[in-house]
């Protein structure tokens, strides 16, 4: 069964004027909800499809390069992450007018039961990444063992 385990959405935009009565509106929020929580309402997107004998995973991620995507696999969870890094410069370099630096990164795991890297087959194509990975045989996951009573 594959299952949602962790979120983690890391965005940082300076403000060239940032307004401090925005910044105690949002902190206050973010704390009445518990924390980072709201965070996880920006993690990219996921659909799970069942294909019978495999699960086909796929996630919006528009804007990003393949290069700045990574899929890992331990202990039975699946992490998908990205992030992008974005500097503007108007005008010259010596002299900034305005200079601008935006860097996101999202992260989203998945529980996953008995899969090999080797198993797992990913390609990403107009903003979507589409991982499929083969279902645990269900005759072993529901195997029972006798115990012989003495």
């Amino acid at each position: 069964m594959l299952r949602p385990a962790l979120f983690n959405h890391n965005t940082y935009k300076p403000a060239f004027f940032e307004d401090s009565f925005d910044r105690m509106f949002d902190d206050a929020f973010k704390n009445f909800w518990g924390g980072n929580e709201l965070a996880t309402f920006d993690a990219f997107k996921t659909d799970v499809i069942d294909q019978g004998d495999s699960y086909l995973l796929q996630a919006e991620l528009p804007g990003f390069d393949k290069s700045d995507i990574n899929i890992d696999l331990k202990d039975n969870l699946l992490t998908i992450s990205a992030s992008h890094k974005e500097e503007k410069d108007d005008e010259d370099k010596n002299k900034y007018i305005r200079r601008e630096r935006y860097y996101s990164s999202y992260s989203r795991s998945f529980r996953v039961n008995d899969v090999e890297p080797g198993d797992i087959d990913a390609s990403y194509n107009n903003g979507i990444l589409e991982v499929k990975f083969p279902k645990k045989d269900a005759a072993a996951k529901e195997e029972v063992r006798r115990i012989e009573v003495k």
